[in-house]
């Protein structure tokens, strides 16, 4: 399948705006509303709530089946390191670092993730808005992604019915979560838990060995969380991940620290519950483990899924992502695709490439096509 340069050429521009535009998480208003005015000048007819936008295609059908294409609006903040403005960036520069210029490569903070996949999405959504399909097509646009934030995905999912222009139509029955994976195929990830962990002790003059050191007891502690055995093993992620990430404890250093906080952040697998790890964590602590979120749940694709079909019919590679997405706020059959690469994500100099995008629209396109076709095929 060719794609028109053209089309092409509209996702890198509108990519190059979103760019241009902060959109930390809980701060998308002005990006949300850019996407929104592109969409119009489409004639794309479109929702915006609590910054998320929501379409469906021009003549959406209640009886039929519903397929989502989702991706993110917000981004992360700037790290440290960029050699160019994250907004703005000089591509004079850009060349010197990636050997290519303004036409070949879009740089700068929420290129990759997940401007990529918003841009491929809204070409592939236009390719089919007013053509007839045996199922439908909503494009779900959300904020606060970046930081598992109530006003995004699980907050479209939870009020779905309630969306002007979503009221008739029911939750969709399959997603593509948009992410940068190469457009290779993600049928599983991981969840994530967060834990707070905090150790009591009695505080003391160091002079004269006074006081319960609490940062001994979290250093213990810690010791038998890094020992843990989570002997459950999933067949698609392998075994669940912990790692202590963040340490806090002491006033001055002659006072025995009465108060040890750490953080302990985990990606669970299919074989546990977020609350069946906590209470096995805290069943070994001294220490009083509180988690953020236990909703961050681990997501599969459905065995035998018509996604799963497609998948092999086009030769997509397939993989288990260890990381989260709003997958793990969708209550439906889907799988994580998009283009960019996954380990240009929250990283400096972030960028993805003219040909990246042409292949996420081509991507998306077919995988579309072959889809249609699938449910066509197991229907009748």
């Amino acid at each position: 399948m060719k794609i028109e340069n053209r089309v092409i050429d509209e996702a890198m521009e509108m990519l190059r705006g979103m760019v241009g535009i902060p959109s930390v998480s809980f701060s998308e208003d002005e990006v949300c509303g850019y996407v929104s005015e592109i969409l119009s000048e489409h004639g794309v007819r479109h929702e915006r709530v609590k910054n998320n936008i929501t379409a469906l295609n021009r003549d959406f059908d209640p009886e039929k089946k519903t397929l989502m294409l989702c991706a993110h609006l917000d981004t992360v903040p700037v790290c440290d390191g960029y050699s160019f403005d994250p907004y703005r960036p000089d591509y004079g520069i850009v060349r010197d670092i990636f050997g290519c210029g303004e036409d070949e490569i879009v740089c700068g903070l929420g290129s990759n993730d997940d401007g990529g996949s918003v841009v491929a999405m809204c070409a592939a959504f236009r390719h089919f808005y007013d053509k007839d399909m045996p199922c439908n097509l909503v494009l779900a646009l959300s904020c606060e992604e970046e930081r598992s934030g109530p006003g995004g995905m699980a907050w479209i999912w939870e009020h779905y019915g309630e969306i002007a222009g979503l009221k008739h139509a029911g939750r969709p029955d399959w997603a593509i979560v948009g992410e940068p994976t190469g457009m290779k195929a993600a049928t599983s990830e991981r969840g994530l838990l967060v834990i707070d962990g905090e150790a009591e002790g009695v505080s003391g003059h160091a002079a004269r060995d006074e006081g319960v050191n609490a940062l001994y007891i979290a250093l213990e502690d810690i010791e038998r969380l890094r020992n843990h055995d989570f002997t459950k093993v999933s067949s698609m992620m392998g075994k669940v991940r912990l790692n202590v990430t963040q340490i806090e404890a002491g006033t001055a250093h002659n006072v025995i620290p009465d108060r040890c906080r750490f953080v302990v952040d985990i990606r669970p697998t299919d074989m546990y519950g977020n609350q069946e790890i906590l209470e096995a964590l805290q069943a070994v602590c001294r220490s009083r483990l509180k988690a953020r979120n236990l909703k961050n749940r681990s997501s599969a694709t459905v065995p035998g899924s018509p996604l799963l079909d497609c998948c092999s019919e086009l030769g997509i590679e397939t993989f288990s992502s260890p990381t989260t997405s709003d997958w793990i706020r969708i209550g439906c059959d889907a799988i994580k695709m998009g283009p960019g690469m996954s380990e240009r994500s929250h990283r400096k100099n972030e960028y993805i490439t003219r040909e990246e995008i042409a292949g996420g629209i081509k991507g998306y396109i077919s995988f579309l096509e072959t889809f249609f076709r699938t449910i066509q095929k197991n229907e009748s």
